[in-house]
């Protein structure tokens, strides 16, 4: 599995709004595709303009097979709906160990 990580910057104003427009938009969009097995949406309880998306892939090449041509309409629509109301500020990727047992003796 492979964990797609975004976080944004937006106004405490506008967050449930967002969180609700992602759901809406981009999760709808990427739920159509295969490999998407998830989305978490993180808020900071100390920060009220952070909000982290994790997102779960069942591969990297399932995540990455999106064309880039869809991705742009989606997130046209999304910039449409909300206008200039919010910021990436980090964008990750992590992969899941299942396996630890080379890593740390127990």
């Amino acid at each position: 599995m492979v964990i797609e990580l975004l976080k944004f910057k937006i106004s405490a104003e506008m967050q449930k709004t967002y969180v609700q427009k992602d759901a809406e938009i981009w999760t709808t969009a990427l739920a159509q595709y295969p490999g998407f097995l998830g989305k978490e949406v993180w808020l900071n309880p100390h920060d009220s303009t952070e909000i982290i998306f994790v997102i779960r892939w069942a591969t990297k090449e399932h995540w990455q097979a999106i064309p880039f041509a869809e991705l742009e309409a989606v997130e046209q629509n999304f910039a449409a709906a909300l206008g200039d109301t919010y910021k990436l500020v980090e964008s990750a990727e992590y992969q899941v160990q299942t396996e630890f047992s080379s890593f740390v003796k127990l």
